[in-house]
């Protein structure tokens, strides 16, 4: 998965124009204790961020 792909499915999952702030704010277990933007940041790939995300968001499995 591409970066590009990750901030549209977060984008798709969350409230208009607040993909950013969560992805900023918001501290994922399954990442280490990272928010989205350490993730990346720290070379984490993108398949496994989005992973986290579903999984913190509850999102339904056909957005897996």
């Amino acid at each position: 998965m591409r970066e590009a792909e990750l901030w549209e499915r977060m984008n798709d999952a969350l409230p208009a124009g607040y993909a950013a702030s969560w992805a900023e704010s918001v501290v994922l277990e399954d990442l280490g204790g990272r928010t989205v933007h350490e993730a990346l940041a720290t070379g984490i790939p993108c398949k496994t961020i989005w992973r986290a995300v579903w999984r913190q968001l509850e999102l339904p499995a056909r957005l897996r």
